[in-house]
């Protein structure tokens, strides 16, 4: 029974470093240039706060870790964001060990993600939906861990909080994930009695918001330029009653349309289709809950708000769908007629990266066919006809000076859009098109 065991634990481990290998390596090979948001992320990163324009800083921090350790090597921020990826699959795994106790049905909780494109197609693109996936699992680890026992371990709220406090500063939307959480120890104190009000959650509470606190100092001192970056994109600011209806409508197609993949996949393990679960049922109401209660409350936005919810913001709500589909259908599986299933995950395992190399290619228009590099180095020749010193600031949008930033060796500080105030401060300084560079 060990080495039974030990075999599939092999095989899980083969799979993680097989998906992080194929997915450093595809987009290397194939692109010029790093994706848009990755570059967005590095712009920010060469001039760290604890906020920008778009998005709190998380991600920016973990991509100029990665920076300060390995330079501009564009292979290593596609390992950043598999690293990020496979850990997450790995917290998936030891939530749905924790959840079946039983190893085969917690590595199916796992392949069936291979069926989801967040989880392959878009990842070689390090940003903030990305950058949200470890905190996200790690927080329903620690839910998990919390809800399960008859007594709150001090240690576990604790990395509770601050792992909430990480994802909510990689993005605004892991609020929804926080208030699943939530609905869940209600639903444990309220509903199942299972334990009293525990001054605990007060403190993990506490620590939460005291991580906050850097971050809501920036957002007042630059006039919440975030939140209203986040209503722009959401398209808040067109007032139009149909979109209360339509863009609901075109939310719920999309999500079908992203899980029709997995649930081919889990066709094909299944004697027959039966769904069984139990609302009393502990485990199944806690899956439910951080499932599809976040979905829930995103599509219940949309509704009240008529905004448009954008397919890629879905990235994180799906890592523990693959769980909760094997806990609903378990009574059923048949994993020893899983033939068709082998066959069908290695068509999907393979097809994505082939599909990324292939558009990657044959497509010349794309970010990441930028020729980042060569204008960076045509600009350094510019300036080191005029100039001696390094060149050590950057301006214009996060694109264009970002891709300077992080192209030049000096590493030049981006330092937002171009301002002739700005400049006047600069000793020395060129500006060429839409971008100046300069020295202070």
């Amino acid at each position: 029974m060990f080495n039974y065991r030990k075999k599939i634990l092999n095989f899980f481990y083969i799979f993680l470093i097989i998906h992080l290998i194929i997915w450093t390596l595809v987009p290397t090979l194939t692109n010029n240039n790093l994706p848009l948001d990755t570059i967005e992320a590095l712009a920010w990163g060469s001039n760290l706060d604890w906020g920008f324009s778009k998005h709190p800083p998380a991600s920016a921090f973990f991509v100029e870790i990665f920076y300060f350790l390995f330079g501009n090597n564009d292979w290593v921020y596609y390992l950043l964001s598999q690293i990020f990826v496979i850990f997450s699959f790995y917290i998936v795994f030891k939530v749905s060990e924790k959840i079946f106790d039983d190893k085969i049905l917690s590595i199916l909780s796992v392949l069936l993600l291979e069926g989801i494109y967040f989880f392959n197609f878009t990842t070689p693109e390090f940003n903030v939906n990305v950058c949200q996936l470890p905190f996200w699992s790690l927080v329903v680890y620690f839910s998990w861990k919390i809800f399960d026992k008859k007594t709150i371990n001090f240690y576990d709220i604790t990395y509770l909080a601050i792992f909430a406090a990480i994802g909510f500063l990689s993005k605004y939307l892991f609020i929804y994930i926080l208030i699943s959480i939530f609905v869940l120890f209600f639903y444990q104190i309220k509903i199942l009695k299972e334990r009293k009000f525990d001054f605990k959650y007060i403190i993990s509470l506490e620590i939460f918001f005291v991580l906050l606190i850097p971050h809501i100092i920036w957002l007042f001192q630059n006039d919440f330029i975030t939140i209203a970056y986040a209503f722009s994109r959401a398209g808040l600011e067109e007032v139009n009653y149909l979109n209360h209806i339509k863009f609901p409508l075109i939310f719920l197609v999309k999500q079908v349309l992203i899980i029709l993949p997995t649930l081919i996949l889990l066709y094909f393990l299944l004697k027959k289709i039966k769904i069984s679960f139990n609302i009393k049922d502990r485990k199944f109401m806690f899956l439910l809950l951080i499932n599809l209660l976040p979905i829930f409350l995103m599509f219940f936005t949309s509704i009240i708000t008529g905004s448009k919810i954008r397919t890629m913001w879905m990235t994180p709500f799906y890592l523990f769908f693959g769980t909760f589909l094997i806990y609903i259908f378990q009574k059923y599986l048949d994993i020893n007629k899983s033939k068709n299933f082998i066959i069908c995950f290695i068509f999907l395992f393979l097809i994505s990266p082939i599909s990324y190399a292939t558009i990657s290619l044959t497509k010349d228009n794309k970010r990441t066919d930028y020729p980042g590099n060569k204008i960076a180095i045509e600009i350094q020749q510019k300036w080191d006809s005029e100039f001696d010193d390094p060149i050590n600031v950057v301006l214009g949008n996060e694109w264009i000076a970002g891709n300077l930033s992080y192209h030049l060796k000096s590493r030049p500080s981006w330092e937002g859009k171009v301002d002739k105030t700005k400049l006047e401060s600069y000793n020395k300084y060129i500006c060429l098109d839409e971008v100046c560079i300069g020295a202070k």
